[in-house]
Protein backbone atom coordinates (compact mmCIF):
# COMPACT_ATOMS: atom_id res chain seq x y z
CA UNK A 1 0.00 0.00 0.00
CA UNK A 2 1.36 3.44 -0.90
CA UNK A 3 2.15 6.09 1.72
CA UNK A 4 -0.80 8.52 1.63
CA UNK A 5 1.41 11.60 2.13
CA UNK A 6 4.12 10.89 -0.44
CA UNK A 7 2.61 8.29 -2.71
CA UNK A 8 5.66 6.10 -2.09
CA UNK A 9 5.31 2.33 -1.93
CA UNK A 10 7.17 0.05 0.53
CA UNK A 11 10.02 -2.11 -0.76
CA UNK A 12 10.50 -5.47 0.89
CA UNK A 13 13.58 -7.65 0.53
CA UNK A 14 13.13 -10.74 -1.67
CA UNK A 15 11.80 -13.79 0.08
CA UNK A 16 14.83 -15.98 0.75
CA UNK A 17 15.06 -19.78 1.01
CA UNK A 18 18.06 -22.05 1.58
CA UNK A 19 17.65 -25.50 0.04
CA UNK A 20 19.77 -28.54 0.96
CA UNK A 21 19.56 -31.27 -1.66
CA UNK A 22 19.88 -34.82 -0.29
CA UNK A 23 21.82 -33.90 2.87
CA UNK A 24 23.35 -36.96 4.50
CA UNK A 25 24.55 -35.63 7.86
CA UNK A 26 22.02 -34.56 10.49
CA UNK A 27 24.62 -32.34 12.14
CA UNK A 28 25.04 -30.33 8.94
CA UNK A 29 21.30 -29.76 8.78
CA UNK A 30 21.28 -28.39 12.33
CA UNK A 31 24.32 -26.22 11.69
CA UNK A 32 22.74 -24.90 8.48
CA UNK A 33 19.64 -23.90 10.46
CA UNK A 34 21.89 -22.01 12.87
CA UNK A 35 23.69 -20.28 9.98
CA UNK A 36 20.39 -19.21 8.44
CA UNK A 37 19.04 -17.77 11.70
CA UNK A 38 22.29 -15.96 12.57
CA UNK A 39 21.97 -13.96 9.35
CA UNK A 40 18.34 -13.10 10.02
CA UNK A 41 16.65 -15.56 7.64
CA UNK A 42 14.14 -18.26 8.45
CA UNK A 43 13.36 -20.47 5.44
CA UNK A 44 15.17 -23.80 5.18
CA UNK A 45 14.10 -26.68 2.93
CA UNK A 46 15.50 -30.20 2.59
CA UNK A 47 15.11 -32.34 -0.51
CA UNK A 48 15.05 -36.09 0.05
CA UNK A 49 17.34 -36.13 3.12
CA UNK A 50 19.08 -39.34 4.09
CA UNK A 51 17.18 -39.47 7.38
CA UNK A 52 13.39 -39.00 7.10
CA UNK A 53 13.33 -37.81 10.73
CA UNK A 54 16.42 -35.62 10.35
CA UNK A 55 14.78 -32.55 11.91
CA UNK A 56 14.18 -34.45 15.14
CA UNK A 57 17.55 -36.21 15.36
CA UNK A 58 19.61 -35.31 18.40
CA UNK A 59 22.68 -34.29 16.39
CA UNK A 60 20.65 -31.85 14.32
CA UNK A 61 19.06 -30.29 17.40
CA UNK A 62 22.42 -29.96 19.16
CA UNK A 63 24.15 -28.38 16.15
CA UNK A 64 21.24 -25.96 15.65
CA UNK A 65 22.30 -24.50 19.00
CA UNK A 66 19.24 -22.37 19.66
CA UNK A 67 17.95 -22.16 16.09
CA UNK A 68 15.41 -24.89 16.77
CA UNK A 69 12.62 -22.66 15.47
CA UNK A 70 14.21 -22.63 12.00
CA UNK A 71 14.88 -26.36 12.26
CA UNK A 72 11.31 -27.20 13.30
CA UNK A 73 9.84 -24.99 10.55
CA UNK A 74 12.08 -26.47 7.84
CA UNK A 75 10.23 -28.09 4.97
CA UNK A 76 11.12 -31.63 3.93
CA UNK A 77 10.31 -32.18 0.24
CA UNK A 78 10.48 -35.29 -1.88
CA UNK A 79 11.59 -33.36 -4.97
CA UNK A 80 13.43 -30.15 -5.78
CA UNK A 81 10.33 -28.85 -7.58
CA UNK A 82 8.39 -28.97 -4.30
CA UNK A 83 11.15 -27.14 -2.42
CA UNK A 84 11.27 -24.38 -5.06
CA UNK A 85 7.60 -23.45 -4.82
CA UNK A 86 7.22 -19.67 -5.12
CA UNK A 87 10.90 -18.99 -5.90
CA UNK A 88 11.66 -16.89 -9.00
CA UNK A 89 15.48 -16.66 -8.95
CA UNK A 90 17.63 -19.73 -8.36
CA UNK A 91 21.30 -19.69 -7.36
CA UNK A 92 23.32 -22.89 -7.54
CA UNK A 93 26.44 -23.24 -5.40
CA UNK A 94 29.35 -24.83 -7.23
CA UNK A 95 33.07 -25.33 -6.85
CA UNK A 96 33.75 -25.67 -10.59
CA UNK A 97 31.91 -24.03 -13.55
CA UNK A 98 29.68 -26.13 -15.82
CA UNK A 99 30.29 -25.93 -19.58
CA UNK A 100 26.62 -25.41 -20.46
CA UNK A 101 25.32 -24.12 -17.18
CA UNK A 102 24.46 -20.64 -15.98
CA UNK A 103 27.20 -18.04 -15.67
CA UNK A 104 29.55 -18.69 -12.75
CA UNK A 105 30.36 -15.72 -10.54
CA UNK A 106 31.17 -14.80 -6.96
CA UNK A 107 28.25 -14.21 -4.61
CA UNK A 108 28.98 -10.51 -4.06
CA UNK A 109 29.29 -9.73 -7.77
CA UNK A 110 26.03 -11.51 -8.51
CA UNK A 111 24.14 -9.87 -5.65
CA UNK A 112 25.25 -6.41 -6.78
CA UNK A 113 23.79 -7.09 -10.22
CA UNK A 114 20.68 -8.81 -8.86
CA UNK A 115 19.67 -5.94 -6.56
CA UNK A 116 20.07 -2.70 -8.51
CA UNK A 117 20.05 0.01 -5.88
CA UNK A 118 18.28 2.49 -8.13
CA UNK A 119 15.55 0.08 -9.25
CA UNK A 120 14.09 -1.93 -6.34
CA UNK A 121 11.04 -2.68 -8.43
CA UNK A 122 13.28 -4.97 -10.50
CA UNK A 123 14.35 -7.10 -7.55
CA UNK A 124 13.27 -10.76 -7.74
CA UNK A 125 10.31 -11.80 -5.64
CA UNK A 126 11.88 -14.96 -4.24
CA UNK A 127 15.53 -16.05 -4.16
CA UNK A 128 16.57 -19.66 -3.51
CA UNK A 129 20.10 -20.82 -2.74
CA UNK A 130 20.68 -24.46 -3.64
CA UNK A 131 23.33 -26.66 -2.01
CA UNK A 132 24.15 -30.16 -3.23
CA UNK A 133 24.87 -33.38 -1.32
CA UNK A 134 27.97 -33.35 0.88
CA UNK A 135 29.80 -36.02 -1.10
CA UNK A 136 29.54 -34.80 -4.67
CA UNK A 137 27.79 -31.43 -4.81
CA UNK A 138 25.00 -30.40 -7.16
CA UNK A 139 24.08 -32.46 -10.20
CA UNK A 140 24.41 -30.90 -13.65
CA UNK A 141 20.64 -31.14 -14.16
CA UNK A 142 19.96 -29.09 -11.02
CA UNK A 143 22.64 -26.52 -11.88
CA UNK A 144 21.30 -26.09 -15.42
CA UNK A 145 17.92 -24.89 -14.20
CA UNK A 146 19.43 -22.09 -12.11
CA UNK A 147 19.94 -18.46 -13.10
CA UNK A 148 23.44 -18.24 -11.66
CA UNK A 149 26.15 -20.49 -10.27
CA UNK A 150 27.83 -19.02 -7.20
CA UNK A 151 31.42 -19.98 -6.50
CA UNK A 152 32.92 -18.92 -3.17
CA UNK A 153 36.51 -17.69 -3.65
CA UNK A 154 38.66 -20.26 -1.88
CA UNK A 155 42.05 -21.95 -1.99
CA UNK A 156 42.43 -23.38 -5.53
CA UNK A 157 44.32 -26.33 -4.08
CA UNK A 158 41.64 -27.11 -1.50
CA UNK A 159 38.30 -25.48 -2.20
CA UNK A 160 35.91 -28.01 -0.66
CA UNK A 161 33.71 -26.41 1.99
CA UNK A 162 31.63 -28.07 4.67
CA UNK A 163 27.93 -27.77 3.78
CA UNK A 164 26.97 -25.66 6.79
CA UNK A 165 30.03 -23.43 6.29
CA UNK A 166 28.97 -22.80 2.68
CA UNK A 167 25.45 -21.90 3.85
CA UNK A 168 26.94 -19.48 6.39
CA UNK A 169 29.12 -17.72 3.80
CA UNK A 170 26.33 -17.34 1.24
CA UNK A 171 23.90 -16.14 3.90
CA UNK A 172 26.45 -13.60 5.13
CA UNK A 173 27.13 -12.16 1.68
CA UNK A 174 23.40 -12.03 0.92
CA UNK A 175 22.70 -10.20 4.17
CA UNK A 176 25.51 -7.72 3.46
CA UNK A 177 23.97 -6.99 0.05
CA UNK A 178 20.60 -6.38 1.70
CA UNK A 179 22.10 -4.18 4.43
CA UNK A 180 23.76 -2.04 1.75
CA UNK A 181 20.26 -1.40 0.41
CA UNK A 182 18.72 -0.53 3.75
CA UNK A 183 17.44 -4.04 4.47
CA UNK A 184 19.29 -4.79 7.69
CA UNK A 185 18.16 -6.91 10.62
CA UNK A 186 14.67 -5.85 11.62
CA UNK A 187 14.74 -2.79 9.34
CA UNK A 188 11.43 -1.37 8.22
CA UNK A 189 10.79 -1.65 4.48
CA UNK A 190 12.22 1.21 2.43
CA UNK A 191 9.95 3.32 0.25
CA UNK A 192 10.18 4.33 -3.39
CA UNK A 193 8.06 6.40 -5.68
CA UNK A 194 5.27 4.41 -7.31
CA UNK A 195 6.20 2.72 -10.56
CA UNK A 196 4.19 1.09 -13.27
CA UNK A 197 2.37 -2.03 -12.07
CA UNK A 198 4.72 -4.98 -12.13
CA UNK A 199 3.64 -8.17 -13.81
CA UNK A 200 4.04 -11.29 -11.71
CA UNK A 201 7.22 -13.21 -12.51
CA UNK A 202 6.94 -16.90 -13.25
CA UNK A 203 8.31 -19.09 -10.48
CA UNK A 204 10.68 -22.02 -10.86
CA UNK A 205 7.89 -24.59 -11.17
CA UNK A 206 6.22 -22.67 -13.99
CA UNK A 207 9.49 -22.34 -15.91
CA UNK A 208 10.19 -26.06 -15.40
CA UNK A 209 6.72 -26.86 -16.73
CA UNK A 210 7.38 -24.69 -19.78
CA UNK A 211 10.67 -26.45 -20.48
CA UNK A 212 9.07 -29.88 -20.18
CA UNK A 213 6.29 -28.81 -22.56
CA UNK A 214 8.75 -27.42 -25.11
CA UNK A 215 10.86 -30.56 -24.91
CA UNK A 216 7.76 -32.63 -25.67
CA UNK A 217 6.84 -30.38 -28.61
CA UNK A 218 10.37 -30.38 -30.03
CA UNK A 219 10.50 -34.18 -29.88
CA UNK A 220 7.13 -34.23 -31.66
CA UNK A 221 8.58 -32.02 -34.41
CA UNK A 222 11.63 -34.30 -34.58
CA UNK A 223 13.78 -31.24 -33.92
CA UNK A 224 15.02 -32.88 -30.72
CA UNK A 225 16.22 -36.47 -30.67
CA UNK A 226 15.61 -37.79 -27.14
CA UNK A 227 18.32 -40.40 -27.70
CA UNK A 228 20.90 -37.69 -28.50
CA UNK A 229 19.61 -34.48 -26.92
CA UNK A 230 23.05 -32.86 -26.71
CA UNK A 231 22.67 -29.66 -24.66
CA UNK A 232 19.57 -28.20 -26.29
CA UNK A 233 17.39 -28.18 -23.18
CA UNK A 234 20.05 -26.71 -20.83
CA UNK A 235 20.60 -23.96 -23.41
CA UNK A 236 16.86 -23.26 -23.61
CA UNK A 237 16.72 -23.21 -19.81
CA UNK A 238 19.33 -20.47 -19.75
CA UNK A 239 17.53 -18.55 -22.49
CA UNK A 240 14.28 -18.55 -20.52
CA UNK A 241 16.09 -17.70 -17.29
CA UNK A 242 17.74 -14.68 -18.92
CA UNK A 243 14.39 -13.56 -20.29
CA UNK A 244 12.73 -13.73 -16.87
CA UNK A 245 9.26 -14.49 -18.27
CA UNK A 246 6.09 -13.41 -16.51
CA UNK A 247 3.21 -15.77 -15.80
CA UNK A 248 1.38 -14.38 -18.84
CA UNK A 249 4.41 -14.96 -21.09
CA UNK A 250 4.71 -18.54 -19.86
CA UNK A 251 1.09 -19.08 -20.93
CA UNK A 252 1.88 -17.68 -24.40
CA UNK A 253 4.95 -19.88 -24.84
CA UNK A 254 3.05 -22.97 -23.73
CA UNK A 255 0.29 -22.06 -26.18
CA UNK A 256 2.92 -22.02 -28.95
CA UNK A 257 4.09 -25.47 -27.85
CA UNK A 258 0.52 -26.79 -28.02
CA UNK A 259 0.10 -25.30 -31.49
CA UNK A 260 3.31 -26.99 -32.67
CA UNK A 261 2.07 -30.34 -31.41
CA UNK A 262 -1.33 -29.94 -33.09
CA UNK A 263 -0.20 -28.46 -36.42
CA UNK A 264 2.43 -31.01 -37.32
CA UNK A 265 1.46 -34.67 -37.19
CA UNK A 266 4.29 -36.83 -35.96
CA UNK A 267 5.84 -39.00 -38.67
CA UNK A 268 6.27 -42.68 -37.84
Amino acid sequence: MADQATGAVPVHPPRTRFILIEPSHAGNVGAAARAVKVMGFSELALVNPRWPNVLARQEAIERASGATDVLQAARVAATLDEALEGMTHLCATVMTPRDFGPPTTTPRAHFDALLPGDAPSQWPEGVAFLFGPERYGMSNADVYRCHAALSIPSNPAFGSLNLAAAVQLIAYDWRQALIARGMGYGAAPASIAPAAPRQRSADAAQVAGLLAHWEQALVHLQFLDPQAPRKLMPRLAQLFNRAGPTVEEIDILRGIARAMEQATPRQH
